[in-house]
């Protein structure tokens, strides 16, 4: 499964591009991140992006990072360390699966894929940043780590006029559509003179 050979043309180009993609930065801030959150326990990766992915490759680190955010109530009941490709894909999905649960959008989350071949590493550094954001922005006191590492999301911000504050609106003419103060067309005539029709015989 992972041991495909070389790419070459279009796909050796597509592949460098997402590449690129990759932060080292990034990667050196959510490592520091998972091992505040999961403790000592989870070890460290070696670091470049090889070692990032297999360091979360078996799926046992994120496991543990997705229980550690939920306090109490753990969505992932077993954890175990498996040298079976599927069983390492499987807790790669629980994973997934418990991060859209927690509040990450689809649209932010990787496939199985990007991970266990290492296809867009790029897109797991996404997910977790996601991941990290959604946990400062709940502060429920789950979040370990350092809360300037992520960015809050923006929350609704709820508003309740009362049906007088709403009546006293429709009088007012919002900016955009112009302004009926000071100039007017009161007192003006028709622009120009009427065309002059002449038969001449």
């Amino acid at each position: 499964m992972a041991n495909r050979g070389p790419s070459y043309g279009l796909t050796r180009e597509v592949q460098s591009k997402i590449d690129k993609k990759y932060d080292p930065e990034l990667e050196e801030r959510l490592v520091e991140w998972i091992v505040a959150q999961c403790g000592s326990g989870v070890g460290r990766p070696q670091p470049n992006k090889t070692g990032f992915q297999n360091w979360l490759k078996d799926g046992c680190v994120l496991c543990e990072l997705i229980n550690s955010l939920y306090g109490a109530n753990k969505p992932i009941k077993t954890i175990k360390s498996s040298g079976m490709a599927f069983k390492q894909m499987e807790q790669i999905s629980m994973f997934l699966r418990a991060a859209e649960s927690y509040g990450v959008t689809k649209t932010d989350i990787f496939q199985t894929v990007d991970l266990f071949e290492g296809k867009d590493l790029a897109a797991v550094q996404r997910t977790l940043m996601a991941l990290g954001s959604v946990a400062v922005t709940k502060g429920d006191g789950n979040y370990k780590g350092d809360p300037s590492w992520f960015h809050k999301k923006a929350q609704e911000n709820r508003r309740d006029f009362s049906e007088e504050q709403l009546k006293e609106g429709q009088s007012v003419i919002g900016l955009q559509m112009g302004t009926n103060k000071g100039a007017s067309q009161a007192g003006m005539t028709g622009y120009g003179r009427p065309r002059q029709i002449i038969n001449n015989p």
